[in-house]
């Protein structure tokens, strides 16, 4: 595919696999994407709707803090991320389990991260995904200097930053798109536009028709691509890397997706989205379209499709063990893994807390 053809003012978005499980642009499906390959991403879709229920359930049974959910964006997640090459970033925001678990997070760090462990970001050495960002936007500057980091060194590699469409109203978003059309770094911006940003919709966040036409102003593309299909998000992602690991600089996706669960555990999205408006949209949801490709290929019986999910439903739970049994936060952890050197503020508030727990009997391991 060209960037160029899918011009955002123009309102043309890429789509390949509609919802009923049928190619609709054969000529737009990436050549690299076979359909065992495509079985296999859909499996990793599979994994992380388990991954994402499990971690709803230990939320609500009080084992785990609050979490955000993926449900209705595993394509975006998935499709994105598989494109990668060895040595490129990924620089999440906190709804991208997904593409983490698909570059190397295991599972149990990402639910001891959510669990309130500092050690849940503690990624192995060789994985280049940065820790998850709550601070809404913040993540795309860092995105942008370690894409300049990279084209300063004469590194061919590309930074993926993710971010939702709330993201897009802060000025951390502007900045940080600004640096990147002047310096021409190495990244694609991923938003993953679920339509809502928390409470706020869409509709009421930009006077702008498009996400994707932002890139506009700072000098290059933006293209819309259907965020529930992996194919029209695999063949974007892919000519965006393609672009940006070329030289010619960044890149802004918008994957037009939606959210079906909740923004966070602590929201209750019935407040403001109607339970009609939730149904219109199930059917457009990313795993079924896929699961209906496959089988009309015959590629997935439904004693395959029954084995994955239950051992998935394993999995997961045992990952959720190891998480809850792993090393204690210990209040140290809070100061110790941001700098080389301790300024002076942080050292002062490290002794005050030691202080603190040393009144009430607390040890700084953790424990009473």
């Amino acid at each position: 595919m060209n960037l160029a053809e899918y011009d955002p003012l123009r309102g043309r978005r890429v789509e390949v696999l509609d919802f009923t499980g049928n190619i609709i642009a054969p000529d737009v499906r990436p050549d690299d994407l076979s359909d065992d390959y495509l079985l296999d991403l859909y499996d990793r879709m599979v994994f992380l709707r388990v991954a994402d229920q499990q971690a709803l359930t230990l939320q609500r049974a009080g084992r785990m803090g609050t979490y955000a959910p993926t449900l209705g964006q595993e394509a975006a997640n998935i499709g994105s991320a598989a494109v990668l090459q060895e040595g490129d970033w990924v620089v999440p925001s906190f709804r991208e389990m997904g593409a983490m678990l698909l570059r190397g997070v295991p599972l149990q760090l990402i639910y001891m991260y959510w669990m309130g462990s500092e050690w849940g970001s503690h990624f192995p050495e060789n994985v280049r995904v940065l820790p998850i960002c709550a601070p809404v936007g913040t993540q795309t500057l860092h995105g942008v200097g370690l894409a300049w980091a990279a084209k300063l060194k004469g590194e061919q590699t590309v930074t993926l930053i993710y971010f939702g469409d709330g993201a897009t109203s802060k000025g951390d978003f502007h900045e940080a798109m600004n640096f990147a059309g002047v310096f021409q770094t190495p990244c694609v911006f991923f938003c993953q536009n679920n339509q809502y940003s928390i409470s706020v919709p869409r509709s009421t966040q930009t006077a702008a028709p498009t996400l994707a036409q932002k890139a506009i102003a700072y000098g290059f593309p933006g293209v819309m691509v259907d965020g529930n299909d992996i194919l029209a998000v695999y063949a974007a992602t892919k000519e965006a890397a393609a672009h940006a690991r070329s030289g010619r600089g960044p890149v802004l996706i918008e994957a037009q997706t939606y959210r079906l669960g909740p923004h966070t555990t602590a929201d209750d999205p019935s407040r403001y989205r109607s339970a009609e408006e939730l149904k219109a949209q199930e059917p457009y949801e990313p795993l079924p379209r896929v699961r209906l490709y496959l089988e009309k290929k015959g590629l997935l019986t439904p004693a395959a499709e029954t084995e994955r999910w239950e051992r998935y439903q394993t999995l997961v739970k045992e990952e959720a063990k190891k998480a809850e049994a792993a090393i204690p936060l210990r209040p140290d952890d809070i100061f110790d893994y941001h700098y080389a050197t301790l300024p002076p503020y942080l050292a002062h508030q490290k002794d005050y807390l030691h202080r603190i727990l040393a009144s009430s009997g607390e040890g700084t391991d953790g424990q009473a």
